[in-house]
């Protein structure tokens, strides 16, 4: 056999015609009938970028076999299927077999311009599944499929005034560029949707727990108005589980119609449903091999006999069930609910059937996903052993640990098993990371401060090692400051966590001077810390401090004229003003929250103890609640409540003013400027803090309208109450100078607040807007309503 080396030129307009030839699926050439005769060799020509020895293999003929028209007709038919090929032209003589071939044009590269959408290598990769794409012959069947399979696309998320076009380049060796031009018009919108044959859940109900909307107030930000097919079929399931957690087991949702304007930007969509009524559930049964575990296992059933029938029960009892059963190494476990109606009742039976399968090992656990962060960092958050038997309940909590790390958007944990085996499995874990940077920033603007800032930037997983690092600063009233803070969780293998902050603090109150920049008093501090903390359980944990810190309190001279607050003058005098002295700390906490960031669940408990020795003898112990109650998918209610008391001791009198504690603005009590709470100085009506401080808040997380599911920007309801005051010694709540800042009623009482604010958990953090409205506030209060945070939760 040999094949021509002579190369054909193709022109472009070959190209088109084979688009329209329809010579390409009747075969171009038709062969003269011929008498059989004995093969001598076989020729091909025409070719330029297929193999010759690729064309023989779809070639029945072979040297000194007998050449009939039937395999003529054959030869043509199989070189044809291949797709390479425009044209084939079949002749003989003198027992020679020529065939000559006419390549399709090769596609050496697809370029698409005007989609924004999609990612055009996302589009790609769809393509090259049909057989599309680079390196293949540009097949005029195929480039249809093409078409349509970008259109489709298109169609799936609203685009039906998507117009394509195709531009054809020709290069050189039988090459050419395929150029889809798109334009892809407006995403038709939801004008209406309706019901038809609901008589007990109306229409406005149903609407409320579908993702697809009609138009409304915030579908500019969720999109929630452009039709979806993928998101209809979500809806269609949404709203049969709505009915069956209801008790409606015959509901029927029939194919909704989609119906679109001439103009193909307005979109209808029609649903008829068939409700029938609802069940209650008459007994609940096991079936299946329990292995003597029935009253454990029935225990882990939320459903209840004499209730209403609901699906979600239902499926949540079958988790439970299989985290039981999965904490024996039941890795595979299968439960599955099985309702059976009462013929002539609406009762039900409700049977789960269980097959727990073989308990099983783990062999390996796999970790993927992670671009940035190391192994090690997941890893040692797994309390799941390799070689030991597959428990559920430690795979949850591993999934927990690793997602209260604050490094990923998703954490996803699948089994599979292991080929060749019957009692192991290989456990993935997939992560999805997210930036770990966070930029804190609190804005309040008041009626005599105006603006206050506060600000930090934080990189909580640095080069992908786990550790934090954090720089914040802030120009609040009585606390300016710069800290740099470093934690390392992992200090030690066993989990020992050390944190080392280094900080600067200047207080230079606003008051009454004239000269805000020469006359005012100042107090510089300058500290080290370093803190330990011990884990003694999965939720517990230990803490252990020690720092050291020098302060100087720096006050105006008594030429300048102006007041000095008692408070500071009583300090000075008592302490210098020049004083160091070392801390001790020690501390507990307990943290179940699923997210140290935006937590949905769960509680934080802490309690703390700190002694001051050297120039500065006082002690403080400190407390804190928080717990995160899901009311539904939709509410979550938040309670925190916090609590410092300070005491001096030996031969110190009062409480030094440079330690006290503040609450009032952003963080505490919203609706009052920031400290602004507790007493004020006699003489110069500063605001001083007090030893003690109690703030308590209530927050209610609602889906913000318009928003349906999006979790990531909601409304909520707050309200907050605290207090500032000084016990011991002769320490007094005192209420300010008329003359100076004004006098407030009762400084250390109760102040209360509400009001209302918008949460968004945006690329930089957690972000707050609210206005306070202050609640039975005092005569001398100072308001500040509007406030804004950004990586805080209270």
């Amino acid at each position: 056999m040999s094949s021509s080396s002579e190369k054909k030129q193709i022109k472009f307009a070959s190209i088109l015609s084979g688009f329209v030839l329809t010579a390409l699926t009747s075969f171009s050439s038709v062969y003269a009938q011929f008498q059989p005769f004995k093969v001598k060799d076989i020729i091909v020509t025409g070719l330029q970028n297929t193999e010759a020895i690729a064309v023989f293999g779809f070639i029945p003929a072979r040297v000194n076999s007998t050449f009939t028209p039937a395999v003529a007709s054959d030869t043509i038919k199989r070189m044809h299927s291949t797709g390479l090929f425009e044209d084939i032209k079949v002749t003989h003589k003198n027992g020679i077999v020529y065939i000559n071939v006419v390549e399709r044009p090769v596609i050496a590269s697809v370029i698409f311009d005007g989609m924004n959408i999609f990612d055009p290598k996302q589009i790609t990769q769809s393509l090259s599944d049909l057989g599309f794409g680079e390196g293949r012959p540009l097949n005029p069947s195929l480039l249809n499929k093409a078409v349509g399979e970008i259109r489709n696309q298109y169609v799936n998320v609203g685009n039906y005034s998507v117009d394509i076009k195709q531009i054809f380049t020709p290069l050189p060796n039988n090459r050419v560029g395929v150029n889809f031009q798109i334009k892809e018009g407006r995403k038709s919108k939801i004008r209406d949707i309706n019901f038809v044959g609901n008589s007990e859940i109306s229409s406005s109900r149903l609407r409320s727990q579908m993702n697809l909307t009609t138009p409304g107030f915030m579908t500019w930000y969720t999109g929630t108005d452009k039709f979806s097919r993928e998101k209809l079929a979500n809806d269609v399931e949404i709203l049969r589980d709505y009915y069956m957690d209801r008790g409606y087991l015959d509901v029927r949702i029939d194919p909704p119609q989609v119906n679109i304007s001439p103009n193909l930007e307005d979109i209808g969509i029609n649903f008829t449903v068939s409700e029938g009524k609802p069940y209650k559930i008459r007994n609940i049964k096991l079936s299946g091999y329990t292995m003597g575990l029935n009253d454990e296992i029935l225990d882990r059933v939320i459903n209840r006999e004499g209730r209403t029938f609901k699906i979600s029960e239902a499926r949540a009892s079958v988790n439970d069930i299989k985290l039981y059963l999965g904490s024996l190494g039941y890795a595979l476990a299968e439960v599955n609910p099985i309702p059976t109606p009462i013929s002539g009742t609406q009762e039900v039976d409700l049977t789960f059937f269980i097959n727990p399968g073989k308990r099983m090992y783990v062999r390996r656990i796999n970790i993927g996903g992670n671009t940035r962060t190391r192994d090690e960092v997941i890893r040692r958050e797994i309390r799941q052993d390799e070689g030991a038997w597959y428990d559920a309940e430690r795979l949850g909590l591993s999934v927990n640990r690793i997602n209260r790390l604050g490094y990923f958007n998703d954490v996803v944990m699948t089994q599979a098993p292991v080929q060749g085996t019957d009692d192991q499995v290989d456990v993935n874990i997939d992560v999805k990371e997210k930036p770990t940077g966070l930029i804190n920033v609190g804005v309040g603007y008041g009626s005599t401060d105006k603006l206050s800032f506060q600000a930090g930037i934080s990189q909580d997983n640095i080069f992908g090692s786990g550790t934090n690092l954090a720089v914040s600063f802030n120009t609040a009233k009585t606390n300016r400051n710069l800290s740099i803070v470093h934690t390392d969780p992992y200090w030690t293998s066993s989990g020992i966590s050390r944190t080392t902050s280094l900080y600067y603090r200047l207080d230079k109150p606003y008051s009454n001077a004239v000269n805000q920049e020469k006359d005012t008093y100042q107090v510089r501090g300058l500290g080290l810390n370093m803190n330990f903390g011990v884990p003694i359980s999965e939720y517990d944990r230990i803490f252990l401090g020690l720092g050291f810190e020098r302060n100087e309190t720096i006050l105006p001279s008594v030429e300048s004229g102006f007041l000095i607050p008692a408070a500071y003058r009583d300090f000075v005098k008592e302490y210098g003003e020049k004083n160091n002295s070392f801390t001790l700390s020690l501390g507990w906490s307990k943290d179940t929250r699923d997210n140290a960031i935006a937590p949905t669940k769960g509680y934080l408990t802490s309690l703390s103890v700190l002694a001051s020795f050297g120039d500065l003898k006082y002690y403080k112990l400190s407390a804190q609640q928080q717990y995160y109650l899901p009311l539904s998918k939709d509410y979550i209610l938040a309670f925190n409540l916090a609590a410092d008391w300070g005491r001096t001791y030996g031969s110190a009198k009062k409480y030094p003013v440079i330690k006290n504690v503040f609450a009032g603005g952003i963080g505490s009590v919203r609706g009052y400027e920031g400290a602004s709470l507790g007493p004020r100085d006699v003489l110069t009506g500063d605001y001083l803090g007090g030893n003690t401080k109690i703030v308590g808040n209530i927050q209610l997380y609602l889906p913000f309208p318009g928003t349906q599911n999006d979790r990531s920007l909601r409304w909520f309801l707050f309200a907050d109450a605290g207090k500032v005051g000084v016990t011991g010694g002769d320490m007094k709540c005192s209420a300010g100078n008329p003359s100076y800042g004004g006098v407030v009623d009762d400084p250390c009482g109760w102040r209360y607040s509400a009001g209302v604010g918008l949460s968004w958990q945006s690329p930089i953090g957690p972000l707050q807007i609210s206005y306070a409205y202050p609640l039975k506030s005092k005569e001398g209060d100072k308001k500040q309503r509007f406030q804004f945070q950004i990586g805080a939760s209270f």
